[in-house]
């Protein structure tokens, strides 16, 4: 795959191992501003794992290929630096943080991102724009008042991550597995907290990650990509889905 600088992500021939073991094996893929990509495959394929090494998790060593994002290489960049250039990830599993309510959290990370930028925001700015986050997307204003996910419910802690992405409006904002969990009614109100993202931020791109093609009936991504065995095997548009319906992964 020819490298594209005008793209937003380039991946080219990247090969990843955790503890010594591959986990993948050549992954190719370009995203441009605009656009969707969903990536499904089983159970264990490498989806998460790629995910995580998009974002610079540290137990995940590039053993060799490339990362382009926005024109750089960030192979060896820090989290923290990958999301100052615009990207995020909102995590399948996201973790409790006591005493701290999911206003300050976006606060702190909105301010680690945007500092000394023409984004900079005082305080009154930014809870006008949390406000009118929280409305667009039609979240329950009492969850940013609360300790971030401590005792919130699966579809709460969705949602919080979902509010994140629209707060922060990352370049790239990867998705993983952000339906675990949920039941049918709170995928739909998942998506189209999505979809009214996408309209908002009509040059950010997305990388949802999944394995259930129902999914995708709300999202009606651009491109949908197929992995096994730590690669992608299978590239095209969302009538690809038609197909995992009928034969599967395989």
């Amino acid at each position: 795959m020819a490298i594209s600088m005008n793209s937003l992500l380039s991946v080219k021939n990247l090969k990843v191992s955790i503890d010594d073991k591959n986990i993948l094996n050549g992954i190719d893929l370009q995203i441009n501003p605009g656009e969707t990509h969903v990536i499904m495959g089983q159970n264990g394929s490498g989806k998460s794992s790629f995910s995580l090494t998009l974002m610079g998790h540290p137990r995940y060593h590039i053993q060799e290929g490339q990362i382009y994002f926005c024109g750089q290489i960030i192979n060896t960049l820090k989290p923290n630096e990958r999301a100052k250039l615009g990207l995020f990830l909102a995590l399948q599993n996201p973790s409790e943080i006591e005493g701290v309510p999911l206003k300050q959290l976006l606060r702190q990370a909105y301010n680690q991102i945007y500092d000394n930028t023409e984004k900079q925001l005082r305080l009154n700015e930014f809870n006008k724009l949390l406000e009118q986050k929280v409305q667009e997307l039609k979240v329950d204003p009492n969850l940013v008042e609360r300790a971030t996910n401590v005792g919130f419910s699966g579809g709460e802690k969705k949602k919080a991550e979902i509010l994140q992405m629209a707060v922060l409006q990352p370049k790239l904002a990867i998705l993983d597995e952000i339906d675990s969990g949920l039941d049918l009614d709170a995928i739909k109100i998942i998506c189209a907290q999505i979809n009214q993202i996408r309209q908002n931020q009509k040059d950010s791109a997305f990388l949802v990650i999944t394995h259930n093609p129902r999914l995708l009936e709300h999202l009606r991504p651009d491109f949908v990509h197929i992995m096994k065995a730590g690669k992608i095997i299978k590239s095209g548009s969302s009538e690809l889905i038609k197909d995992i319906d009928i034969h599967g992964f395989e």
